[in-house]
């Protein structure tokens, strides 16, 4: 399984490198026949790398050894069998890394000194992630969820589990001093030991929270300390063991209707900045206003992509097989209104029908 993508790991990613960086960016495809083209392209994108690198004048004997060797073992870790929408490798001296993302990607090489983050950016942003709390007597589980994916979380001190077995509880029983499982104080302590495995958490990995469990689990939670505001609960037990595709579907219902909660609210923001003078809608607008670092707000459908030539003033719609002509323009434009602060939110497809796909709420 492809390691889960955590801001403080994206950070690293983008860190300059020593040179050579390499970044294959390639889309794929989950079924069949169009998957049988993937080893393929996969194949010719690795023989362009190594001769990029065998050409290149500025790579080093030793340094080039080095990435071929990373490429190598990079390859060796993709899954196409289970392949989504793009897939992104990275090498460089003494490091590799593999990643598949639920988002199309446009077909590059590129050898530079930092790697090429634009589509793992936006990818992340679109993949809307979640945490995923299971809460039990014994059993306290933490799931990193998006859309496509779930995966129990077994860091930060997670899963936290106990023996529910009492030595002394046949005396309590015969003197009536046992009390129910959520009374008891060692479950509290226990639940209050999960509290702050998930303040921590979510300290450095703010997210949508949902928790699921038995009612009375569930409010022995919520007693034990404050949860972020807007934190969706849902009374269905037997999921602190997964597996991944019980929790997805249990949750389906609250994801969809957080979904629709975003894409209310995104469209009254848009309606009210157009008000205020304080709206861009359109490819050309808004990748303006994103250079220009003035985007607060930026709404895309989630499905947007856009081969552009860019003139610098203005955009035009092109071929990808077009000279100088951009495939990721949609990319570049979340990555650079990240990078400034702004808040970015993929929309269900349609729901920006009037503003060209993208719109965004402007500081000024």
């Amino acid at each position: 399984m492809y390691p889960a993508l955590s801001t403080d790991a994206l950070a690293k990613l983008r860190q300059p490198r020593p040179y050579p960086a390499v970044s294959l960016v390639m889309p794929t495809h989950r079924r069949e026949p169009d998957d049988a083209q993937d080893p393929v392209r996969l194949r010719n994108l690795l023989a362009r790398a190594e001769k990029d690198l065998q050409d290149d004048p500025g790579v080093t004997r030793e340094r080039r050894a080095d990435v071929l060797s990373q490429l190598e073992r990079a390859a060796a870790e993709v899954d196409l069998v289970h392949a989504e929408d793009g897939l992104v490798i990275y090498v460089a001296p003494g490091e590799h890394h593999v990643w598949t993302v639920a988002r199309t990607v446009p077909e590059r090489v590129v050898v530079a000194d930092t790697f090429l983050t634009r589509n793992l950016v936006a990818a992340r942003a679109a993949e809307r992630p979640y945490w995923a709390l299971t809460v039990a007597a014994d059993r306290v589980s933490l799931w990193n969820g998006s859309p496509e994916r779930a995966a129990e979380h077994t860091g930060d001190g997670f899963p936290l589990t106990r023996s529910l077995a009492d030595p002394d509880a046949e005396r309590k029983e015969r003197v009536g001093d046992l009390p129910s499982t959520f009374q008891d104080e060692d479950t509290r302590t226990f639940f209050r030991e999960a509290h702050r495995a998930l303040r921590t958490v979510l300290a450095s990995e703010p997210r949508p929270l949902y928790v699921i469990g038995e009612a009375p689990a569930v409010s022995l939670l919520g007693e034990t300390g404050s949860l972020p505001q807007g934190t969706a609960t849902l009374h269905q037990g037997g999921l602190g063991h997964g597996p991944e595709g019980a929790v997805r579907t249990a949750l389906a219902p609250l994801l969809a209707a957080h979904e629709e909660a975003v894409s209310t609210t995104v469209l009254a923001e848009l309606d009210a900045a157009r008000g205020r003078r304080e709206y861009a809608g359109g490819l050309d607008e808004v990748h303006e206003a994103a250079k220009e670092g003035r985007i607060r707000l930026l709404a895309v459908e989630e499905h947007y992509r856009a081969v552009v030539r860019d003139y610098g003033d203005h955009l035009e719609p092109a071929e990808p097989s077009d000279l100088d002509s951009r495939d990721d323009i949609v990319d570049d434009i979340v990555e650079q209104a990240l990078e400034t602060g702004a808040e970015v939110r993929f929309v269900r497809d349609d729901t920006l029908a009037g503003a060209d796909r993208i719109a965004a709420v402007l500081r000024y």
